[in-house]
């Protein structure tokens, strides 16, 4: 907004930012476990593995369930690089006490574009490192390619098919190889090339729990397949469901559910949304253009770059744009993909239209409220 209104230096100021990020974080655990402990659940800290199918072990406490909930989470996968001991995860880069003048990330996925515009801003000179021909791979890939150009903008070095080799320190500093033999010297790696199941020390053949790469193998009730006893539900179950915290939430819910009651409830996926927080953010529902292409579906799109719109100039943002996937017959949305600003919002009345059976037809005769940013939605369907 330079120019538009706003004069003056203004800079991010690190240790303050986490201060602040901390009164959001720091008393979670110890409120969480107090609220369990008045609601008598009995908690133990520790590793813990399976002994059969219905015992564990924690310590020297050996505890015996009718039911067992797995609800692990994730943890970054093995990089499997030489000197992978260097990087550092993204639970580290939020607790820095001081921001490093050079970072590099590895991978280009959530974490990677997400941290890599909070530090640029902060002052950090930034590098993503993607091993392949495209980051955000589930994402829409024209808006992909308008979130690297908004990325180059502020200064973020996005190199893509170039796969990290090896972290070396030198001279005080970190060196990145690359399999395409250029080097890259920082003060600070982080590790954001995806993650996978924290399932690994549960010793799950003991317990008869069969697993793979993507977690416990679960029935659509999320029980597991091989012991009735057991059930998953987040990142540490096999699910066609996302790697995100609603998702995790949602199949908790039906775990409970279906333990209290019998199994009756599943989760329905459809329409699940996700969103890249990074500036402006980048945000899907419903299919991409190549996933309506393999289930052989009929559809229109609707795609356009807006950042002469009213909604993009009133805040002079110059990469912003949408893509709309609109059956063919029944005027279904099936897919909607944004970028701005605000999509982590508007994203949401795709989720409703597509989860409800909503139609564009349906939508354009809706009236919004004029100038929020929703009423867009409008013109998207149109």
């Amino acid at each position: 907004m330079m120019g538009k209104g706003i004069d003056g230096d203004i800079t991010i100021n690190w240790h303050d930012l986490m201060q602040f990020k901390r009164t959001f974080t720091e008393s979670v655990p110890d409120n969480l476990e107090n609220m369990l402990k008045k609601t008598g659940v009995a908690t133990y800290h520790g590793e813990i593995q399976f002994t059969d199918t219905n015992n564990l072990q924690i310590g020297n406490h050996r505890l015996t369930a009718q039911h067992i909930v797995i609800a692990t989470g994730a943890r970054p996968r093995d990089l499997g690089i030489r000197g992978a001991e260097f990087a550092a995860t993204s639970t580290d880069f939020l607790e820095l006490e001081q921001l490093p003048e050079r970072i590099v990330f590895i991978g280009g996925g959530y974490i990677s574009f997400e941290f890599a515009h909070i530090a640029a801003r902060a002052g950090a000179q930034v590098s993503i490192v993607h091993r392949g021909e495209r980051p955000l791979e589930g994402f829409d890939r024209d808006l992909v390619d308008m979130l690297i150009s908004a990325s180059e903008a502020v200064g973020i070095d996005v190199q893509l098919n170039a796969e990290v080799t090896a972290i070396e320190p030198v001279a005080g500093h970190l060196r990145i190889q690359t399999n395409i033999g250029r080097s890259l010297d920082t003060d600070y790696v982080v590790h954001g090339a995806g993650r996978v199941p924290e399932i690994d020390g549960l010793n799950l053949p003991q317990g008869h729990v069969e697993y793979n790469q993507h977690g416990i193998i679960v029935n659509k009730y999320l029980q597991s397949v091989s012991n009735p006893a057991v059930y998953a539900a987040g990142d540490a179950a096999a699910t066609e469901g996302m790697p995100l915290t609603p998702v995790a939430v949602s199949e908790g819910l039906t775990v409970v559910s279906n333990i209290l009651k019998g199994n009756q409830r599943i989760v329905d996926y459809g329409g699940t949304p996700s969103v890249i927080f990074s500036t402006p953010a980048l945000a899907k529902a419903g299919l991409t253009e190549a996933e309506a292409y393999a289930k052989g579906l009929k559809f229109r799109i609707n795609y356009q770059k807006t950042s002469d719109w009213y909604s993009s100039r009133r805040t002079n943002e110059q990469f912003t744009g949408f893509k709309v996937l609109i059956e063919e017959g029944t005027d279904r949305i099936l897919g909607a993909h944004l970028l701005g600003a605000y999509a982590g919002e508007v994203i949401n009345m795709f989720v409703l239209a597509i989860r409800h059976n909503l139609t564009a037809s349906d939508i354009k005769r809706t009236i919004f409220v004029h100038p929020a940013e929703t009423s867009d939605i409008t013109y998207m369907v149109s």
